[in-house]
């Protein structure tokens, strides 16, 4: 019944905010009627003029809210296309500065990078992220860079990473078995096997739950922590009204929202309390998962825990909630987005059935007839690797990537960007920006990598997917590789086309349409209708 009445308010905020507009235009201080770049006092002694980035028309009290729409990323693309690659906008009470280009995206993440290296306050991270003591949410200062070190040395690590090399290659393997389990029914929802997938290698890696095998799992812990995540990213992904509108803060309560991060927040912390008491507990019995077949294969809670009783120079003290909140980043940044980006994968090559078979081809003559691909194999697979990429280019995981905030006024692009305004990069729309990409830059065209040395790893800013600099996601190699694993084990054993589904249904022609590629909006961008999918297996490869 409370989220039944939302619409309701949105009608009425419709009906008012016209009328608000009318009478408060001439007090409108930030709208323009050309989106014009505009000068305005800095509020100085001096006097001095500054020069703020271009804004659409706002509305008193709304701002730009009513502009952004379902899929605010293609709404601010618009945006940037009428009035410029960095672009004011006024969110409620909170400034935005949105950047659409790879020139203006450099600046902030390299020319500029210390300026723009803290985070603005979230509440919803804040609320489920244990205050800001993970590394992806946390403001910049000590325990930040203490945090974010103990990840990329000790967590993410080339050699922690090729650590969890069995991990990978088994939960493939596992997969493949599933989706042939599935395709016995003729009809294969890879969305829902492709989520048990990253829930089961990530649990299994952060948690050393065997429990946690068989799709996220099989055990009751494993289905346990995928309902609680699916909760989880739902809410982080949302922005409660009354951060933008403070005078709407009873929207929030009639949505129950409150609630909803309370009892999220409880059952996600009660799953992490046991496990990391579990590990605690085994570790006084002199029992540990420090060695299995030779090298070191420990989870991320036993090398917290290590790094807590033994690495004098870690700067900060890794307690229970330090180690929750640094285990949760690895699920935020690695079950969602890594989901998302094999679901476009597939989707993509489904439409684009030359591109599919190129890359069969490719896989079928390095794999050859063994029973399952390897790393070793994926390392030899250069088309694939472009198929990545291109997807990347297409569909990055986070289309606006997390946003940065300056502690003091800097600039980009020769406009002045205020103190604690809210710096967003457009990481989608710089994707198919035409000046980078060509004339057809929204097009699948997996080719334009195989002689380029363009990468998505912060190095080169018309591709941006994992953002850059200091707060350039750290665990890129980490879960690209389960990506690849994945999707080249998939190909490998299956052809795939598109399945009918009741919202596409076309009488006879129902088994030939393409995936639909709508979007809908979350922590991470989704298939608005899932991946149903036909999988017909190759049983002459290594079946």
């Amino acid at each position: 019944m409370a989220v039944s009445l939302l619409p309701a308010v949105l009608v009425l905020l419709a009906i008012v905010a016209p009328l608000l507009y009318l009478v408060l235009l001439p007090a409108v201080k930030y709208t323009t009627r050309n989106g014009a770049a505009r000068w305005e006092d800095d509020g100085g002694d001096g006097r001095r003029r500054r020069r703020l980035p271009p804004s659409p028309r706002g509305l008193p009290l709304l701002g730009h809210l009513h502009l952004l729409g379902a899929l605010p990323h293609r709404a601010l693309r618009s945006l940037a296309a009428a009035h410029g690659p960095v672009l004011l906008l006024r969110l409620g009470r909170v400034p935005v500065v949105v950047v659409s280009s790879a020139a203006a995206a450099e600046e902030v993440m390299r020319s500029r990078d210390m300026e723009f290296a803290s985070r603005p306050r979230m509440a919803m991270a804040e609320l489920l992220l244990y205050g800001g003591r993970d590394v992806a949410f946390a403001p910049y200062g000590e325990y930040w860079r203490q945090a974010r070190r103990i990840c990329v040395v000790h967590l993410l690590s080339a050699r922690r990473v090729l650590s969890f090399r069995r991990v990978r290659e088994e939960e493939a393997a596992a997969l493949v078995g599933r989706v042939r389990a599935a395709a016995a029914d003729v009809v294969v929802d890879l969305s829902d096997l492709l989520i048990a997938y990253s829930n089961t290698v990530l649990t299994r890696i952060a948690f050393g739950d065997e429990s946690a095998r068989g799709g996220g799992g099989g055990g009751d812990r494993g289905r346990e922590l995928r309902k609680v995540f699916d909760d989880f990213a739902r809410l982080l992904g949302t922005e409660p009204m009354g951060e933008l509108l403070p005078w709407f803060w009873w929207v929030d309560a009639l949505r129950g929202i409150d609630g909803k991060v309370q009892r999220t927040f409880e059952a996600l912390d009660g799953i992490l309390e046991r496990v990391i008491d579990d590990h605690r507990r085994r570790r006084e019995g002199g029992r540990r998962m420090d060695d299995d077949g030779g090298g070191d294969h420990r989870d991320f809670v036993d090398v917290l825990l290590d790094v807590n009783e033994t690495d004098k120079d870690a700067g900060i003290q890794l307690g229970t909630v330090e180690i929750k909140a640094i285990i949760m980043d690895m699920f935020v940044g690695g079950s969602d987005t890594t989901t998302t980006m094999m679901a476009w994968t597939m989707a993509e090559l489904i439409n684009h059935p030359r591109a599919m078979r190129k890359a069969q081809n490719e896989i079928w003559a390095v794999v050859g007839n063994t029973s399952h691909v390897t790393k070793d194999h994926v390392d030899k697979l250069p088309y694939l690797k472009a198929v990545f990429k291109e997807t990347l280019r297409l569909h990055p995981p986070l289309p606006l990537l997390i946003p940065r905030e300056p502690p003091a006024d800097t600039q980009i692009l020769g406009y002045t960007i205020p103190a604690h305004t809210r710096v967003v990069i457009n990481a989608w729309a710089i994707g198919r920006d035409a000046a980078a990409w060509g004339q057809q830059p929204d097009e699948f065209s997996p080719e334009k990598f195989l002689n380029s040395t363009i990468d998505y790893k912060g190095q080169d800013f018309e591709l941006l997917p994992f953002g850059a600099g200091r707060r350039g996601c750290p665990g890129i190699v980490f879960g690209v590789s389960a990506m690849e694993i994945a999707l080249a084990s998939l190909l490998y054993h299956f052809d795939w086309e598109a399945a009918a589904t009741d919202h596409r249904r076309r009488g006879s022609q129902a088994w030939a349409l393409p995936v639909d590629m709508s979007e809908v909006n979350g922590i991470a961008v989704h298939l608005k209708y899932g991946l149903h999918v036909v999988a017909k297996p190759h049983l002459t490869r290594g079946d």
